[in-house]
């Protein structure tokens, strides 16, 4: 199998699990544990502080002494068997511990496959967007497979399927895996944590562009958490809730498939602020019209508030950083960007779903429009 290939699959099998996980799991607490809408937030958004924390600290720490593809193939193991304990009927403590576990542990994988898909885009001049796109395809299949599934039968469904593809990522990440991913990438650091922030906030804009993924990836806080309760709350079937849920995945793929081609010669900076731009008209669109018709119009601009901010940061540590700083960098960006602010916006988010859902969505222009902001105070500053 060529590298090309390999990373296709890897981010398919990957994004094909996080289609289920990331919109589904706050509903699937709330419907089928019986869980409130604000207990399910604070499950979530402690798990995703833990994954945070998981992100910063023990990602790199794992890269330090093990292989890339080692990392994914055992936190995929470790994943699935986190996951099978969720099957007996528990209380609420018990699945606090196993969702924050489990948050801890899983998307540690994402981090990893991202991190080698920069050393082949480095190394063996892999195309980035090309192989992103069959995430993004994954990503679309599980939306559909649960929304069908859900409708069928019920919400239950949604934990058999994270199982099913689960396993399927462990039987993947267990075959023969490019070369340059079987080598520990930071050998040659004996402190490689403290060693690689200090080189990364040297590296000339790294902070600023850092502060911008953080913000943009943050204010999807609502979307990911409450947009399957809000289309529930619409009184929208499940199937179609993923059809919905698919159209922003769908315009992502179209993103990611023609990326490398359009965005060649876009700066940097100029990403970041398509995407900012798109985010705030996403979400103020959102909360002014509170319909149906309205959420699914909004859904092409996922292509811009996440598409084009995640390409930007990945095309930043692909060209600014070193082989040996990638890890490092990824690592923040799972854990800030990814996780933590994202985490720390669900429980306000959560609150103000109870009162408006439409205010939760509109809430997530705090870090949108501030986003505008510093690309413009910035970029000439820092060129990037």
């Amino acid at each position: 199998m060529n590298n090309q290939r390999w990373l296709s699959i890897s981010f398919l099998t990957f994004f094909f699990t996080w289609g289920i996980f990331l919109p589904y799991w706050t509903g699937w607490l709330t419907i089928e544990k019986g869980l409130s809408v604000p207990a399910a937030s604070i499950i979530m958004g402690v798990g995703m502080i833990a994954r945070s924390f998981s992100n910063f600290l023990v990602f790199p720490y794992l890269t330090a002494r093990s292989s890339y593809i080692q990392v994914i193939k055992w936190t995929s193991i470790l994943s699935l068997l986190l996951a099978i304990l969720y099957i007996p009927d528990s209380p609420y403590i018990v699945l606090f511990i196993i969702t924050v576990l489990f948050s801890a542990v899983y998307p540690i994988i994402l981090p990893a496959v991202e991190s080698g898909a920069s050393v082949l885009m480095q190394k063996e001049r892999v195309h980035y967007g090309k192989s992103r796109s069959f995430g993004s395809i994954g990503y679309t299949a599980a939306l559909l497979i649960v929304g069908a599934a859900t409708a069928i039968w019920n919400e239950q469904a949604i934990l058999y399927l994270m199982i099913i593809g689960l396993g399927i990522a462990v039987v993947f990440f267990s075959r023969p895996a490019p070369g340059i991913l079987q080598s520990i990438p930071n050998r040659e650091k004996s402190s490689v944590q403290k060693t690689g922030v200090k080189t990364l906030f040297a590296t000339r804009g790294f902070l600023v562009v850092m502060v911008l993924a953080i913000l943009l990836q943050g204010a999807h806080a609502s979307y990911y958490n409450y947009g399957f309760i809000y289309l529930d709350d619409l009184n929208i079937n499940g199937f179609y809730i993923g059809i919905i849920l698919n159209i922003a995945v769908l315009f992502e793929i179209l993103f990611f498939t023609q990326a490398d081609r359009l965005l060649s010669k876009v700066r940097i900076s100029t990403m970041f602020l398509i995407a900012a731009i798109g985010s705030t008209v996403r979400w103020v669109l959102v909360f002014l019209v509170p319909t149906a018709s309205m959420f699914i119009g909004t859904q092409m601009l996922h292509a811009a508030s996440f598409g084009i901010a995640h390409y930007a940061f990945i095309q930043y540590i692909s060209v600014k950083l070193p082989h040996s700083q990638i890890a490092s960098a990824q690592g923040f960006y799972a854990a800030f960007a990814m996780s933590l602010s994202t985490a720390i916006l669900t429980f306000p988010a959560g609150f103000l779903y109870e009162i408006s859902p439409g205010t939760a969505f509109l809430g997530m222009t705090v870090c949108s429009v501030p986003a505008i902001i510093i690309v413009l105070m910035t970029r000439k500053k820092f060129a990037y």
